[in-house]
């Protein structure tokens, strides 16, 4: 069984269990011509990825208060389409952690040929899920629970064996004088990471920008393009700008 083969099972069992709410192993054994075996694998391996739930005898769809967790808002749709477009295909991309870029993971679903390295779980649970399989690296590391992310020194040297064309990262928050902030000490990577690209792309929502928040991560001269949502103030949209850095603020479809 070729990956391509067990991505694409995979994905029609996901469909399938978010259609009819709840799929059995039997019957999917007997639909896509296989063993009883390979599709509790399936199964496993869509509900470590945070796609469904098991139960004795095949799977269930995720709760609805849980996947209602999970939708991203407009804003960060938004974001995401404006992220997406500025991706070639072929690309070397890195993906960051969090939730506005994991909103741009299904902007990529046309895109061909791209190599992407990430460091979060979600981030890669998703990737897996498209059909046109772009191929997938992980950092590895420590594991930080507050980013929910690989992290550290392991992660830092794999990122320095590889060239990337661009960097898409998120932010805690702007300072629109000296750069993107957040609340995590552990910085290391993402200036690591915005070394190891050509272009570093932020993506964040506009309430964000103007946020105090002590920790510099990225300063503005390392950082490319920062793309948010129709809601900047003039202000801080000339003070940004003011710094050399291209802005794109993305529409909001109502």
């Amino acid at each position: 069984m070729t990956k391509r083969n067990t991505q694409q099972r995979r994905h029609n069992i996901l469909v399938q269990v978010n259609e009819l709410g709840e799929v059995v192993v039997e019957k999917l054994a007997e639909q896509f011509q296989t063993s009883e075996v390979t599709i509790r694998k399936d199964l496993t391996s869509l509900e470590k990825s945070g796609l469904l739930l098991r139960r004795y005898g095949g799977a269930i769809a995720l709760p609805k208060e849980i996947v209602s967790d999970e939708v991203d808002s407009k804003r960060k749709v938004a974001i995401a389409k404006a992220a997406a477009s500025l991706i070639n295909d072929h690309n070397r991309i890195i993906i960051d952690s969090g939730r506005t870029t994991a909103a741009m993971i299904p902007e990529l679903a046309n895109k061909r040929g791209l190599v992407v390295m990430t460091n979060a779980i979600k981030v890669a649970s998703r990737l897996l899920a498209l059909e046109n399989e772009p191929t997938l690296l992980m950092t590895g590391g420590t594991w930080d629970p507050h980013s929910e992310s690989f992290q550290g020194q392991v992660a830092e040297n794999v990122l320095c064996s590889y060239d990337f064309d661009q960097l898409f990262i998120g932010a805690d928050g702007i300072d629109v004088k000296r750069g993107t902030t957040t609340f995590n000490e552990l910085v290391g990577l993402s200036q690591v990471m915005a070394e190891a690209a050509r272009e570093v792309i932020v993506m964040v929502e506009s309430d964000k920008i103007g946020r105090k928040i002590p920790n510099l991560e990225l300063p503005w001269k390392i950082v490319t393009t920062l793309i948010t949502d129709n809601g900047l103030a003039d202000d801080k949209r000339k003070a940004i700008e003011a710094c050399g850095v291209k802005l794109i603020c993305a529409e909001i479809i109502q």
